[in-house]
């Protein structure tokens, strides 16, 4: 009987412990870091923080093209000082972005932040009764800043039979959209057999507003720059609509033209929907093409001298699809149905259409 009592006993202790709920895993890594945040002034500089983790190995990066470096990038300790160094903010925009922290497979995000200028201080000239909420003045180096333009890319003729191939900024290291001295060049370059150029498009979208931007035009038979927006919510063209503050080619050097496209005013030429002026220095020297769009008009503008205006006569979505928001295109094609009109020239590749600065104004 001791025995079968013992045996029971021990039976109880087995079933007892191999019921017990077992404790949650713990972590393989876990990373803490102070502050919370990292909060910059405008003009740029340092801040640091410290991290602390539970395994040796800290890695620390941002893909922010505003973060200057990082220091240390890595640490084969479980804890440190890193420094984040950004850029100063030229704009009127706040920047948000952040730096990620990695310790095996587990990653944490520090938030940074760098407030944007105040706009009522910004010696910029704003048109009476307008706030400038977005402008990119290319005061800085390299591709144009991803977290305000992105690409839209491809060879296949954009619907006017083009020549180009845009990029994603670069071509095989050569950068097609380059910021440098204080200006974007949008560049067409021929390389490996074709011309690369680059199609950039604003992140962001407005609804009406005063747009202008100032620019100096490619040279060369074949080139067509053009400055203009699409709608955010495309669905088909041209009902959804396209406004062209300027368009160039280069046959036909220095005459800038505007346009409005909707289903009721497509292509036709008239006056009511563009209008060509002459700018004998187009190709030589910075002009500002400019618009301003309200919920009754468009009128736009040569340094600042009205061209055309093209208005909401109440027709309904064929004759006013500009109610929604657009973005804004910048872009260089080669060749196509109006670019290429009278064929192409070659010999003036490279050539670039060259911007000083891009500003969007609303009224608040």
């Amino acid at each position: 009987m001791k025995f079968f009592r013992t045996l029971s006993f021990l039976l109880i202790i087995l079933l007892t412990a191999f019921c017990q709920p077992k404790p949650a895993a713990v972590p393989e890594n876990s990373i803490a870091f102070a502050p919370d945040s990292l909060i910059y002034e405008q003009p740029g500089g340092e801040l640091r923080f410290y991290v602390t983790a539970s395994a040796p190995g800290i890695e620390v990066y941002s893909t922010e093209d505003w973060v200057v470096s990082i220091e240390p990038p890595y640490s084969a300790l479980t804890e440190g000082n890193f420094t984040v160094k950004v850029k100063p903010n030229s704009t009127v925009r706040e920047r948000t972005g952040k730096v990620v922290i990695k310790v095996g497979q587990t990653r944490k995000y520090l938030p940074i932040r760098q407030p944007g200028l105040d706009p009522a201080v910004v010696d910029i000239d704003t048109p009476e009764g307008y706030t400038l909420v977005w402008n990119d003045e290319f005061d800085y180096e390299g591709l144009p800043a991803s977290a305000e333009w992105k690409y839209q890319t491809g060879d296949g003729g954009w619907g006017n039979h083009e020549l180009q191939d845009y990029v994603a900024g670069s071509y095989n290291g050569v950068n097609i959209a380059d910021v440098s001295d204080g200006t974007l060049k949008v560049w067409a370059k021929k390389i490996d057999g074709k011309v690369r150029s680059v199609r950039l498009n604003t992140r962001k979208s407005w609804t009406y507003g005063y747009i202008e931007a100032s620019i100096k035009l490619p040279v060369g038979k074949g080139t067509w720059p053009a400055f203009w927006m699409m709608p955010s919510n495309f669905t088909g063209w041209p009902k959804d609509g396209e406004i062209d503050i300027m368009e160039e080619v280069g046959y036909h050097p220095n005459y800038c033209s505007a346009t409005i496209h909707c289903t009721r005013y497509n292509n036709s030429g008239t006056s009511i929907e563009h209008a060509e002026k002459y700018i004998a220095t187009g190709q030589t020297a910075f002009h500002i093409y400019g618009m301003e769009w309200t919920a009754d008009y468009i009128t736009f503008y040569q340094d600042r001298k009205a061209i055309l205006t093209y208005r909401n006569t109440g027709g309904g979505h064929d004759v006013w699809p500009f109610y929604k928001a657009f973005y804004i295109i910048l872009n260089l094609a080669w060749g196509g149905d109006w670019g290429g009109a009278q064929g192409v020239d070659e010999s003036c590749l490279p050539t670039a259409m060259e911007v000083d600065w891009v500003r969007v104004f609303q009224k608040l």
